[in-house]
């Protein structure tokens, strides 16, 4: 095998956001600080700092492409205070359209897949019903965003959550049956440590149509096992596999407990991946060491005989 082909059978590793590096850093500014400027200094404020973290997000694209890293999980947090009330944000990100339109077509040049996890605001079976319409709200200003990017409505932008509140799968499955089609198309549902483990999220995948990322380290944690290669995980890497159309994009989650394969903390690097990830394209790196990890998963981690994901959405 040459060196051309042997790229093409590697994983497609994920950044997440941010570089230890300062390479890609993003701005940001505080609610209380936001709202103690005058109503003219807000809109300038959010304009320069959408414009900037703008730029940052092309220039990370050009970061991963550059170094052979063709995922990119953007930063939930890329454009601050543009779901307040006020609507200031709104109204700068219609402004910047033109420079957000950018965002899409760079991606796709650059063979880069772009995904986004919103924040732990986002409980969609919450028993409150303000929550879920908050949690439904942020959700939908992603998927403006992600609209005025030029990024597909289909899950190879995949927007991934947690299924939120234990216990609740019947009101979970009922909330996602009406998120508008900017959100659903995109939806992905995670399994967690505490609330909904791998069993409990991919039910709720199968009977609401949406795709299962699975996250082999919560699983680890939940079930208090002793190794990643449980024969569980094999099995839950297949089963969700099945969530995903096509199957080729399916995304899963790599990290290590910090002090060992029981610790929910991540640790700096991944030294140990699961035998079943081999047969998984996309593989999101969930490590404190950011492309540190990556580099060190690329050069140590063999090589992968994986179907080479195709295609980038429409």
């Amino acid at each position: 095998m040459d060196q051309a082909d042997e790229a093409q059978t590697r994983p497609a590793l994920g950044l997440v956001c941010i570089t230890v590096s300062d390479e890609v850093r993003y701005r940001t500014v505080t609610r209380t600080r936001y709202l103690q400027l005058p109503p003219d200094e807000r809109r300038e404020k959010l304009r320069d700092l959408y414009r900037s973290n703008t730029l940052t997000l092309l220039r990370a694209l050009d970061y991963c492409a550059a170094r052979g890293i063709r995922l990119y999980r953007v930063t939930s947090d890329l454009y601050p205070m543009s779901d307040l009330e006020d609507g200031t944000g709104r109204e700068v990100l219609q402004e910047l359209a033109p420079e957000l339109a950018r965002v899409g077509p760079r991606a796709r040049e650059l063979g880069v897949r772009v995904v986004i996890h919103p924040d732990q605001f986002v409980v969609l079976s919450s028993e409150s019903e303000t929550v879920r319409r908050n949690s439904v709200g942020i959700l939908a200003g992603h998927a403006r965003n992600l609209d005025m990017m030029g990024l597909p409505r289909n899950t190879w932008t995949a927007m991934n959550v947690h299924g939120g509140k234990g216990g609740r799968s019947r009101a979970l499955i009922d909330c996602i049956a009406t998120l508008p089609e900017g959100i659903r198309s995109r939806l992905t549902l995670e399994n967690d440590e505490r609330a909904y483990g791998a069993a409990e999220i991919l039910e709720v995948c199968r009977e609401a149509g949406v795709p299962m990322v699975f996250d082999a380290h919560h699983h680890v944690v939940r079930e208090k096992l002793p190794s990643l290669d449980d024969p569980s995980v094999e099995g839950f890497t297949a089963l969700a596999r099945e969530t995903w159309t096509p199957p080729e994009w399916q995304l899963v989650h790599v990290s290590n407990g910090r002090d060992g394969i029981g610790d929910h903390r991540h640790h700096d690097l991944v030294t140990q991946v699961p035998r079943a990830f081999e047969r998984v394209q996309w593989i999101e790196v969930e490590a404190k060491a950011k492309e540190v990890a990556i580099e060190a998963l690329m050069e140590n981690w063999p090589v992968m005989r994986a179907a080479q994901g195709a295609g980038h959405g429409t």
